[in-house]
């Protein structure tokens, strides 16, 4: 019997070996984020003279691959995105036809696909293996490890800079078809600088979490505030889909403790991981972390059984009745879904009810020209939250709860904590559509 060590030597292969195994009219899954196999994608629209109708599924792509930059490759590759990201934003606006949206609910995006097709490939990373033969998918598993199980080819990029995380992570050379290796600094995200205007925004967020709260915080400005606005607070737990370096900071500073936790009592429960090269750090055979997949970590009706389970995630706008839009601009598709309502829903079914949904954002866009809290959303826009999961909103002018309330006390409350500049423009809006 092959030792793990010859095992790894025989199926390690290429880049360039690894994109000629790319077939036409096949889908290709890839991992996300931080565990994005940049070697291979780099190189992947070197298949497109031999190929056409390549489908590749991916989460927030974080490069703008040639694959789906170029117009040319129109007809070869799509980039189908879970959750656009900048470059596949550019090209849906630059019109190169090569990049669609995939509507989908997180917990559910690989079981979803999965019912379409299978995966011809799936390219994802992970550590080199350990001496048993195991590496781990390091930075996420919220589907890869679910399509690595499906696909009919897997390939993994080898890179000795990802930690070895712990949880469900672990994958035998023996499971897996090649590997290339591929040795960089994972990708980092700059941690934000909340303003004035954030701040207050997290202070109010702050106040409505409770001491010994289980927390989902997402990633950007007012998350951040939000997490320094924490700082008082004591023995918070977490269960999250992504994990960032506002998490890892309040358990060095001892407000993070996972000890009052209902499930998973002691551990940081995550399906994700981005942040800084420190964060990446701290994770490498962290007991204290686990990596689950995201069909387990996001789906609400374990993240219902939580106590005082509180889910904090930011939008663009959100209309009289509770409408909560995320993720377009009117028909224009901006991000995703992504797990907000996974979450949400989870948080505010809580079976302790005492769980809270936190839906943030400024009160006003485009340099204070507009207004977040607006009459009805825009024609086309993408509805991420049902307003009959809006729990509490949240302004820099102050936070409102939705739950159970009549649309004429909603339209009230949400003009309350709307920019005063607009107040009197959104009452008028509201008599007109007989909404108070």
């Amino acid at each position: 019997m092959k030792n793990p060590k010859e095992i790894y030597t025989e199926k390690t292969i290429s880049i360039e070996q690894a994109v000629a195994l790319i077939k036409s009219d096949t889908d290709i899954i890839v991992a996300q984020c931080a565990s994005e196999p940049q070697g291979c994608m780099s190189k992947f629209h070197l298949a497109a003279d031999r190929v056409h109708d390549v489908q590749v599924f991916s989460v927030l792509t974080l490069k703008p691959y040639d694959f789906y930059m170029k117009p040319e490759m129109k007809g070869k590759f799509e980039l189908c995105s879970w959750f656009h990201a900048p470059g596949s934003r550019a090209a849906l606006k630059a019109g190169t036809g090569t990049v669609t949206y995939v509507p989908n609910m997180l917990h559910r995006a690989a079981s979803d696909r999965l019912k379409v097709r299978k995966p011809h490939l799936f390219f994802g990373t992970c550590t080199p293996p350990d001496e048993k033969g195991f590496v781990s998918l390091s930075l996420g598993i919220t589907y890869e490890k679910d399509i690595l199980e499906q696909a009919e080819i897997t390939v993994l990029e080898v890179n000795s800079f990802l930690p070895r995380t712990l949880g469900d992570t672990q994958v035998h050379v023996s499971d897996v078809d090649y590997f290339v290796e591929f040795h960089q600094q994972p990708p980092t995200l700059p941690e934000p600088q909340p303003d004035e205007t954030a701040m207050q925004i997290g202070r109010h967020i702050a106040n409505l979490v409770e001491d010994g709260s289980t927390i989902q915080l997402g990633i950007g400005e007012i998350p951040n505030a939000c997490a320094l606005s924490l700082k008082d607070k004591k023995n918070l737990g977490v269960h999250t889909e992504m994990l960032v370096d506002s998490m890892m900071e309040l358990y060095e500073a001892g407000v993070i403790t996972n000890n009052e936790k209902s499930l998973h009592k002691g551990k940081f429960i995550c399906t994700f991981a981005m942040g800084s090269e420190k964060l990446y750090r701290w994770l490498n055979n962290n007991m204290a972390v686990e990596f689950l997949r995201g069909k387990y970590v996001n789906d609400p009706c374990v993240m219902r059984q939580n106590s005082k389970m509180v889910s904090i995630n930011t939008c663009i706008m959100v209309d009289f009745t509770g409408q909560v839009a995320s993720e377009s601009i009117g028909p224009e598709q901006y991000s995703g879904t992504g797990g907000q309502s996974d979450t949400a829903v989870g948080a505010i079914e809580g079976l302790d009810g005492k769980g809270k949904s936190i839906i943030a954002c400024r009160s006003t866009a485009r340099g204070g020209k507009i207004s977040t809290i607006v009459p009805l959303l825009p024609e086309g826009s993408a509805v991420t939250l049902h307003r009959s999961h809006t729990d509490w909103v949240v302004t820099e002018w102050g936070s409102v709860q939705l739950t159970g309330r009549t649309i004429r006390e909603r339209t009230k409350a949400l003009i309350s904590i709307a920019h005063p500049d607009f107040r009197e423009e959104l009452t008028n809006h509201a008599i007109r559509l007989g909404f108070i």
